[in-house]
């Protein structure tokens, strides 16, 4: 998955500020000798069973939300969030939606993380590579085979909110019955005002890599993560079946691999990633016109990136993934820019519906793809290139001039090394 911050998903945070239950866990009297508490072993066999690969538990807020609400602050107020508007929603009191769990959600008193693994045995985006192709993030080939259709694009989103869902009434069935009524919980998949990489690292999951995404220390970083809120608290003391989760030591150690493969100075120093600059934004969540610069460091990549992540040692030891629901789709693997180029946008939407890529747009796809065409060197483009050169849409046109003048050799610009 992006290492950015989260994506809106076409989910309005507005409709998710609501609670589904207002009175909270506090005002609730147990029994005496019932539990109304969670424990780390508890929280992680039912994550298991709703078809996680790993998840922990940490209480609200957690000991080092000052520090990483303090980071969040500054790097929205340093303009690194690029057009990402949605990350800069405030509360009332103008405080940042997304710093601390609590602002938005007062009744929250544990954050579950999940971690469900994507990592296959498909070649990475470092790897030689068949001429004209492109390249499609990993985290976007999940398939799943649908008895009538066979394989059909899936959407982690709506994969992982449905385990999600399942996890949160798993806890509700174990409540005792004087709880439950009271019970309060909201599921987040990259939808929500949560920061879920700070979450997961207090829940003791891995550690921030210095690409800025989760380094997981038996499964790598190929994961998603999935967040549920709930009013429960963290169950402590001699009746607790374990103690918390303890924390994950950073083990990048004097590892810079993944600041000197990134093709474009996104990471501008170890753990600091400007948004505006990173390929996942650009070819996502990045709308119009790309500068020249960072067009020819974009290469061949046409939705997402994985190149920080490909290079990364912690991903050659991670156990590959088996989940039937997010299943690589073979042809999404280096696709054939002549096939992505060809689309119409019918073919666009046959092809892509259901799956992460339609969030790029048909218009965003072709300008990525004029873009990796300008930086593929193959001149057999130009008569595609002059065909879309007077393209309505400003991104597209200014990508398609750049690509002819680059295949054409009359551009100024040379690919960031």
């Amino acid at each position: 998955m992006s290492h950015l911050v989260g994506k809106a998903a076409g989910v309005t945070e507005k409709s998710l500020l609501k609670p589904s239950h207002a009175r909270q866990i506090e005002d609730t009297k147990p029994q005496p000798g019932q539990s109304i508490g969670l424990t780390p072993g508890q929280v992680r066999a039912w994550a298991l069973e709703a078809g996680f690969s790993d998840a922990g538990i940490v209480s609200l807020p957690h000991a080092a939300e000052a520090r990483d609400a303090a980071r969040f602050n500054e790097w929205i107020a340093a303009g690194k969030a690029g057009k990402m508007g949605y990350l800069e929603r405030t509360a009332e009191d103008g405080q940042l939606l997304r710093a601390r769990v609590r602002t938005p959600f007062p009744w929250a008193r544990s954050a579950i993380v999940c971690f469900a693994s994507y990592h296959t045995d498909q070649p990475r985006s470092t790897d030689p590579a068949p001429a004209g192709a492109g390249w499609i993030a990993r985290y976007a080939w999940s398939s799943r085979n649908d008895l009538q259709l066979g394989r059909r694009p899936s959407d982690y989103h709506k994969v992982l909110l449905k385990r999600l869902k399942a996890l949160e009434a798993r806890i509700r069935r174990e409540l005792p019955d004087i709880a439950r009524e009271a019970f309060t919980a909201r599921a987040f998949v990259d939808t929500g005002p949560v920061v879920e990489r700070s979450l997961a690292v207090a829940a003791g999951l891995g550690w921030t890599g210095k690409n800025t995404c989760l380094i997981h220390p038996k499964l790598g970083s190929y994961g998603f993560l999935a967040v549920l809120l709930t009013s429960l608290e963290l169950e402590k003391g001699p009746l607790s079946a374990q103690l918390p989760t303890a924390q994950v030591p950073d083990r990048c150690g004097s590892c810079r691999r993944c600041l000197e493969a990134c093709p474009t100075g996104a990471l501008i120093a170890p753990y600091q990633m400007d948004a505006r600059r990173c390929i996942s934004y650009l070819t996502i969540e990045h709308k119009g016109v790309i500068a020249d610069d960072l067009m020819a460091g974009m290469g061949r990549q046409v939705f997402g990136c994985d190149i920080c992540q490909d290079v990364c040692p912690w991903n050659r030891k991670a156990p590959i993934g088996a989940d039937a629901e997010l299943e690589t789709r073979a042809e999404l693997v280096n696709p054939a820019l002549e096939g992505l180029a060809s689309m119409d946008e019918a073919e666009f939407e046959r092809r892509f519906n259901g799956s992460p890529v339609r969030r790029a747009g048909f218009r965003g796809m072709l300008r990525n793809v004029a873009i990796a065409i300008g930086n593929s060197g193959q001149r057999n483009w130009l008569a595609w290139l002059e065909d879309h050169q007077d393209a309505e849409e400003d991104g597209l046109r200014k990508a398609v001039r750049w690509a002819l003048q680059k295949l054409r050799g009359t551009s100024p610009e040379a690919p960031h090394s």
